[in-house]
């Protein structure tokens, strides 16, 4: 199917995204990491030189938002096929320019790597659309009822600085799928990519269905574009992609919404499986995208009869050992404090200059080296360590030893702050999966398996990038984005 794109627009949109991403990096402008997209841009961006509301682009959210409820009046009239066209459009358009974006996200935003940001594009192609919207019905001798799964109409949503333009894309294959329109308020680390694959998606859908700004997104984004956005009586609900602080916005917002919250997944390795798998799961979760995802290995917890071995597998599959001393170094760089506090201080912030960055950046600060190529690093370090009790985002995964299972799990239970976010478990006793995923009750368990594998990738399942844990509608798709209506025929309709 052609997506009707105009190729001149997009070269256009692509010139004006790095001429300005460079300028950013002249003038220190575009700031890096932190995944709380409600938090303001350390400087006021260049306005875009594209016209106010032009392909979905708005300075105003109550503009944005009255212009999405138009588009979504529009695709209402289109019905199912106009929504799979459009659906079509978006994950072409990121399969075709998957290269190109991935590089530009990666230039704005400074973390992760190129070939993971091109692979969370093209695996737009894997997200779910309408087979979540079977409608559900019942026959009696009082005739019959249908229940259906229905838009809300205009969804705000927030997407973060780790993953932009792939969250911005799923949001819309999602949100599309259930029949809404929609307004993004991007992370300001992140925003300039999402504004221009939202220009592409809008010209594009424009161009082939005839509807105007269905994806919205306010350009710059900040607190009190976000704060509009929410009040904003076209929209109905909230979703929201990002750290504690714009989730807890969303949730005092009034308005329902779909929140994707904070994690710190922890690993349990008991020793009855086996240990180089394990260490090969750990590794590629743990060093995907420099650990940027949300669901990545944060922290492992290891029996101390197979620890030493374990490490040994580690290291022998691409993962580079830090001693004490360079661990302390590490430790001392990837975490800074408020203003006033010192190292006792309760709430430690990560430096953002090193999230997301790559191994050899953290080596770096380490005082190592290290052989090119390496995938992850990690030291053995005491269950109360910053980097198990903190949510970090960089390639580097602590280890613990442990003396049972049951401190393993009570040490990842702990870790996991309650998050309910993601676990995984090396095992292959059913009792300790079972005790594991009792205790810790997190959206994601994956036994076995990369932190990957929860979202289909070497296991069962399909993919989002917004996994609605602290309000628990678990991985996002389509019917997440709706709500049941009923219809009643009483007495008649039924035919036998």
């Amino acid at each position: 199917m052609s997506s009707g794109v105009n190729e001149t627009l997009i070269r256009d949109v692509v010139t004006e995204v790095l001429s300005r991403l460079g300028q950013a990096g002249k003038t220190g402008a575009a700031p890096t990491g932190a995944t709380c997209a409600a938090t303001p841009a350390t400087s006021t961006p260049a306005r875009s030189a594209v016209a106010r509301g032009k392909f979905g682009v708005f300075q105003d959210a109550a503009e944005a938002c009255e212009a999405a409820h138009a588009a979504y009046q529009q695709l209402s009239e289109k019905g199912v096929a106009g929504r799979l066209k459009v659906i079509e459009i978006v994950k072409a358009l990121c399969e075709t320019h998957a290269v190109e974006w991935g590089r530009i996200e990666l230039e704005e935003t400074k973390i992760g790597r190129l070939d993971h940001k091109i692979e969370k594009l093209k695996a737009q192609r894997g997200i779910p659309t309408i087979e979540f919207l079977h409608p559900y019905g019942l026959s009696g001798d009082h005739g019959i009822t249908l229940e259906e799964y229905a838009p809300f109409g205009v969804i705000g949503a927030v997407t973060p600085s780790t993953h932009s333009i792939p969250t911005m894309a799923c949001n819309i294959i999602s949100m599309v799928a259930a029949g809404n329109a929609v307004v993004f308020n991007a992370h300001p680390s992140a925003y300039r990519c999402a504004v221009m694959a939202a220009k592409v998606f809008n010209q594009a859908i424009a161009r082939e269905l005839g509807i105007e700004n269905l994806a919205c997104i306010l350009e710059p984004p900040t607190l009190e574009s976000f704060a509009a956005l929410g009040k904003h009586e076209q929209v109905k609900l909230l979703c929201v992609t990002g750290g504690p602080g714009v989730v807890k916005a969303a949730m005092a917002s009034g308005k329902r919404a779909v929140c994707a919250g904070p994690g710190n997944p922890p690993v349990l390795v008991d020793g009855t499986s086996c240990l180089t798998n394990a260490a090969k799961c750990v590794i590629f979760g743990g060093a995907y995208d420099n650990n940027l995802l949300c669901i990545g290995e944060k922290e492992v917890f290891v029996l101390d009869s197979v620890a030493d071995r374990f490490m040994a597998a580690l290291e022998q599959n691409g993962a580079c050992r830090l001693n004490a001393g360079q661990l302390e170094r590490l430790t001392r760089a990837a975490f800074v404090f408020p203003p006033g506090q010192g190292a006792g201080c309760p709430h430690p912030v990560v430096n953002r200059d090193l999230v997301g960055r790559d191994p050899a950046v953290l080596a770096k600060e380490a005082g190592a080296t290290i052989p090119p190529g390496t995938q992850l690093l990690f030291a053995e370090t005491a269950a109360d360590h910053l980097f198990v009790e903190e949510e970090q985002m960089m390639p580097f995964v602590p280890v613990v030893r442990v003396k049972s299972v049951e401190e393993g799990i009570a040490l990842s239970k702990k870790a996991e702050h309650g998050y309910k976010h993601s676990a995984m478990i090396h095992s292959h006793d059913v009792g300790h999966m079972t005790a594991m995923a009792k205790a810790l009750e997190t959206t994601l368990f994956v036994k076995n398996g990369s932190c990957l594998a929860g979202l289909g990738s070497g296991g069962e399942g399909y993919a989002n990038f917004s996994i609605a844990t602290t309000t628990g509608e678990g991985i996002c798709n389509a019917r997440t984005f709706t709500r049941v209506r009923r219809c009643v025929m009483v007495d008649k309709l039924r035919i036998f």
